[in-house]
């Protein structure tokens, strides 16, 4: 729901990855980038509105004034939302290379590859048995 949120919004190249095995703090970072600040906002909105609706609170908001990098913690899933000169910049896929990249289906928006579901966590490796009870937490 995270990643189609996003790409309902025209979020550049939206992935998800898969850190469970690497981070104990989360299960998938879902990443999406814009072109400017006022569509990383609109897309964070997006975001945030969707998983509301789905149940998930957000336990963390960060780097929403700037508008450059805003992050959003619903615990198990972790969705960064960057302008495209920080995604290029910090590189996030590269330094989660060793992490598997779940694949994305997006409807209608071609930015990435693997179902909405899979980047709710609600994917083949399980995460999904968490993010119900402490996402909605």
């Amino acid at each position: 729901m995270a990643a189609q949120a996003a790409a309902d919004k025209l979020a550049r190249d939206v992935r998800a990855i898969d850190v469970s095995d690497h981070l104990p703090l989360t299960d998938v970072f879902v990443l999406a980038s814009a072109p400017n600040d006022r569509q990383v906002r609109a897309i964070v909105d997006a975001v945030e509105d969707k998983l509301r609706e789905a149940g998930a609170k957000p336990v963390r908001r960060e780097g929403e004034r700037e508008g450059r990098w805003v992050l959003i913690d619903f615990i198990d899933i972790v969705v960064h939302v960057q302008h495209e000169e920080e995604r290029d910049f910090y590189g996030l896929e590269r330094l989660w290379k060793d992490c598997p990249m779940i694949d994305l289906q997006l409807d209608d928006s071609g930015s990435g590859s693997g179902s909405a579901e899979d980047a709710t966590g609600a994917d083949a490796t399980g995460a999904d048995e968490a993010s119900g009870s402490r996402a909605d937490d």
